[in-house]
């Protein structure tokens, strides 16, 4: 090796005195074409007599220094290029390897990719009773935002408020309701006899209540709220129940192209709970974990139930799943196989616990309060009673505690008040009828942190509980805004056993649609909406048209509809609750 880089090297020399020399032969150098200061530089063949004439400071120094001075520096440089060009031919996998040490970036995380559950994103459910005067808080509506330093900002602060929010007074004797004008109910066949066997809502007599305050938005005054219809024309609505027919569900959600939070519920498996006797086992915890760690948790509704979407929490698609049940101390095991029954049956050992004597009910209206939303949220005034004393009135006598959520959006009054639950109805109403629809401004709204505040922030009752939400909503949930995210607390409403009946009111678009039937078929809710007589136009009074994407439902004023929806939950009971 040392005999050839010596013979080498002497070559290169020799060459180096030629240069040096100015030899007759042309100086190949290499040609390249680039872009300097907005020029082009050719470097090409040169002659010796031109390559002679070339000086490094040809501002300073004569032509007749030029070539000593060339060629005192020029062979060097030749030897060291050649010694260079030799060493790294000759010498590649002599020196030490160093690329294994290099850090290499990765590839940023897919944002839509959700981490693996291992733990419960909620608390148990555990209040006692709701015997209390209402209780009411608040969470301020702080200014827009926009920019990733005010979003963290606002998420810190808005974390804050959450966390310990301001108790509001509130009233504890009804606000008496205005008398309703007077206005025929459209007539219809279809419609006749729901609309007909309508109780009229008791109301009394009082002065006209003020007209609500126009809403600031962005720091512009919006126009005031349109007035609503007569309280006295029904409101009419059709319902869909997207796990019965779960495979016009899946269509509907291909079909279905919106912003969204994404959960694969494409597979589904039907948890059913009984005991040794065979009787379904109502509001028992169910914890469905992987192999590898991941998990979900559910509790079975009146009827023993629970659907269980083993996509929505493993992203591995573990083949095997362990599905532990267990209520007052009582425990059993089953394991959940993919690509064979789409059903879990367990049988709950030990001695069969006690039937209450009467169901216990919470149910809690979740609202949207914006401007828009003037006309449904009157209704609900009106029919509130009527909806209580027919829920009183059913076989199971429920225990029935109430709550209310009201939410706008940021920039408003405020953003979250929430009443928590009392068996006071007269309180309740009267919270409810200081309600007044207002604020908004955008088209989205803040239903993810009205969510989030229904679930975990409300005194759900424990064991032996049916615990249902009806969100009355036209708008869809601001995606863009930090904090709290729908499809998260859909997730724990699950794993509290809270069933969640999504009304779309008129106006809710198509994302509106998918987010409320998605909130709904996963906690095993349904999907309700309003109709009316020309379904493009809310305007035209009560009927049977929707615009909604959906089938094969019937009509039943709004009120009716609820209380159907109570009563076929509480009827799934064991007998004796």
């Amino acid at each position: 090796m040392a005999s050839r880089s010596g013979a080498f090297l002497a070559e290169g020399a020799r060459g180096s005195a030629d240069i040096g020399g100015f030899s007759p032969e042309l100086v190949r150098t290499k040609r390249r074409t680039g872009v300097r200061g907005g020029k082009k530089i050719h470097d090409r063949l040169t002659p010796p007599a031109q390559a002679g004439r070339i000086s490094l400071h040809p501002t300073t120094r004569s032509a007749s220094m030029t070539q000593p001075f060339a060629t005192r520096f020029r062979r060097p440089l030749v030897v060291l290029l050649c010694a260079q060009l030799l060493m790294g031919a000759s010498g590649a996998t002599e020196m030490p390897a160093i690329g294994s040490s290099v850090r290499w970036p990765t590839p940023a995380p897919d944002s839509r990719t959700l981490p693996t559950q291992t733990l419960p994103n909620f608390e148990a459910p555990s209040a006692t009773h709701c015997a209390r005067p209402v209780r009411t808080y608040e969470t301020p509506g702080m200014p827009r935002v926009s920019g990733a330093r005010e979003e963290r900002r606002y998420a810190e602060a808005s974390k804050e408020y959450r966390a310990s929010p301001s108790v509001v007074p509130s009233p504890t004797t009804p606000r008496p309701l205005a008398a309703p004008a007077a206005r025929s109910a459209p007539a219809g066949a279809a419609l006749a006899d729901a609309i007909a066997e309508a109780p009229p809502a008791s109301v009394a007599p009082v002065a006209p209540v003020a007209p609500a305050p126009a809403a600031r938005v962005s720091g512009e005054l919006q126009a005031p709220v349109q007035a609503q219809r007569p309280a006295n024309e029904p409101v009419t609505a059709g319902m869909v129940d997207d796990n019965a027919d779960f495979s016009e569900y899946l269509a509907f959600h291909g079909r279905t192209q919106v912003p969204h939070r994404e959960r694969d519920i494409s597979a589904r498996y039907l948890l059913q709970v009984r005991d040794a006797r065979g009787t379904v086992v109502p509001d028992a915890e169910v914890a469905v974990q992987a192999a590898n760690g991941a998990a979900m948790w559910a509790r079975t509704d009146a009827g023993g139930r629970a659907w269980l979407h083993p996509n929505a929490f493993d992203k591995a698609q573990s083949p095997v799943y362990e599905v532990t049940v267990r209520k007052n101390g009582r425990q059993s095991t089953a394991f959940l196989q993919r690509g064979q029954k789409n059903a879990v049956d367990v049988v709950l050992g030990g001695k069969p616990g006690s039937v209450p004597a009467r169901a216990r009910l919470d149910l809690v209206f979740l609202i949207d309060a914006t401007g828009s939303m003037d006309d449904e949220i009157a209704k609900l005034k009106s029919t509130l009673r009527t909806i209580a004393d027919q829920v009183a009135g059913l076989p199971s006598r429920p225990d029935t505690c109430f709550g209310l959520v009201a939410y706008r959006d940021r920039g408003d009054e405020f953003m979250v008040r929430r009443h928590d639950f009392t068996n006071d109805l007269n309180a309740f109403q009267g919270v409810l009828d200081a309600l007044r629809a207002a604020g908004g401004g955008d088209y989205p709204e803040a239903m993810n942190e009205a969510l989030n505040e229904t679930v975990h922030k409300l005194s759900w009752r424990g064991s032996d509980t049916t615990r249902l939400v009806v969100l009355l909503a036209d708008a869809p949930p601001h995606l863009d805004y930090g904090g709290p995210q729908y499809d998260d607390d859909m997730v724990a409403a699950l794993g509290k056993g809270i069933k969640v009946f999504s009304v779309g009111a008129s106006g809710l678009d198509k994302q509106g649609e998918y987010i409320q039937r998605q909130i709904a078929q996963y906690t095993g809710g349904r999907f309700v909406f309003l109709t009316y007589k020309e379904a493009t136009n809310p305007a035209s009074g009560p009927g049977t048209q929707t615009v909604h994407d959906v089938g094969n439902y019937s009509v039943q004023t709004l009120d009716k509809l609820i209380v159907r929806l109570v009563s076929e939950e509480l009827g799934k009971l064991p007998s004796g609750g």
